[in-house]
């Protein structure tokens, strides 16, 4: 086991789970990853696996059928699958954010239908919030779902849709009030929980699944645009019974989003670290490893303190959320630091591996098509850098 990414306090129960999870990522994932990232293959027998291994029901709560496990123990895990293949791990996060949302808001009967098959894979949840015209501005959502009798007609388009194909059930957030009603934008907004069949095309009348976007990285999972046109949703499948508290929902959401983001950020590092140190070792110029030679030492000593750094303030991000505590400042100091610090770790490895990080024979080329999406996933650096820097003035404000 590495020395790096170590995780101080966990209870027996914590480390059994990450040493199957870590065992199974070794055996199951890393000898196919490239493979089928480089033929953008969904990866169906490895989502099987994480089945049996019971890692979508990780943190749903025991009675119904889950492991009631912890934030800080899902992502642990999610590192882990990162470490192997960063598309297996978006995998899971949507359909984990969907349950965490039914577990936290969910009416009693909606947790009662939707998580015991959640558990188990059955169902599989994907997370709609973003359009093609508002980026990390939510307030500015188009979709719209107005009320008739006992339904609401949902229209409008939706963009990055993790699972858009794959999924079974989407929880779509539209607006639900108008700007001149003198309602706030953030208090006019519903989040619905949408029932449909996998694959793409009408996946039921109203709700339309067009192809996969071709990516850069970020291959095998299917990311989609989300399409609805007069669909018709019963009003029993608003999360919660009551309407305008979709975005407060969603933010709620996203919060634990960005520690998995974090997460997968502190995983991809550490797999490109893994590499670049083996490399390094085992490529010979001037008649010694360059691993003896003091500008690499001095890239891998930068690398190793950026795992390691990544991974302390993602445990500190998710211990926060676990202890009940309001976390959005721990969320984007973690989610902001990994994903740039993972870029920056994935680019020294490549630049170690020299001429050959360009051939799709090495592992790290695959790597690199995927740290950039971290940059951007569950919201910028910038939108980051925002959120930091509000919460840093109310806890640290002047007194006028």
């Amino acid at each position: 086991m590495s020395r790096l990414a170590q995780t101080e306090g966990l209870t027996d129960i914590q480390r059994e789970i990450l040493s199957t999870v870590r065992d199974f990522v070794d055996k199951e994932i890393l000898p196919v990853a490239t493979e089928l990232e480089h033929r953008d293959e969904y990866p169906t027998a490895i989502v099987e696996g994480l089945k049996e291994l019971g890692v979508f029901g990780l943190m749903i709560p025991e009675e119904y059928g889950g492991l009631g496990e912890s934030l800080l123990t899902y992502a642990l895990c999610v590192e882990e699958i990162a470490r192997g293949w960063m598309s297996v791990s978006g995998i899971i996060n949507t359909h984990f954010i969907v349950a965490y949302m039914l577990k936290q808001h969910g009416t009693e009967e909606q947790k009662e239908y939707f998580l015991p098959k959640m558990a188990l894979g059955e169902i599989r949840g994907a997370f709609s919030m973003s359009e093609p015209g508002l980026g990390s501005d939510v307030s500015a959502i188009t979709s719209k779902a107005v009320q008739d009798g006992d339904e609401y007609v949902l229209n409008g388009q939706k963009m990055w849709l993790t699972n858009g194909g794959t999924s079974t059930l989407v929880a779509v957030l539209c607006r639900t009030g108008d700007a001149q009603e003198g309602i706030a934008p953030h208090k006019a907004m519903t989040t619905f929980l949408v029932e449909k069949e996998p694959g793409f095309g009408e996946v039921r009348p109203g709700l339309t699944i067009p192809g996969k976007i071709d990516k850069m990285g970020y291959k095998g999972v299917d990311t989609t645009e989300l399409i609805m046109d007069g669909l018709r949703i019963p009003a029993d499948r608003v999360l919660g019974g009551t309407p305008n508290r979709g975005f407060y929902q969603m933010m709620d959401g996203v919060e634990v989003g960005r520690v998995n983001v974090a997460a997968r950020g502190c995983g991809v590092a550490r797999r490109a670290f893994e590499l670049g140190v083996a490399y390094a070792q085992q490529r010979h110029t001037f008649g010694k490893p360059i691993a003896q030679h003091q500008a690499i030492q001095f890239k891998l000593a930068e690398m190793g303190t950026k795992v390691e750094a990544a991974h302390a303030m993602m445990v500190n991000a998710a211990r926060k959320k676990d202890s009940g505590a309001r976390n959005d400042l721990e969320a984007g100091m973690a989610k902001y630091l990994a994903s740039e610090y993972c870029k920056e770790v994935v680019e020294d490895a490549f630049r170690i591996h020299g001429g050959y990080g360009f051939s799709k024979e090495y592992e790290i080329e695959r790597l690199y098509r995927e740290a950039p999406m971290l940059l951007i996933g569950e919201g910028t650096a910038e939108i980051q850098k925002m959120i930091i820097g509000r919460r840093l003035l109310e806890e640290y404000r002047t007194q006028d």
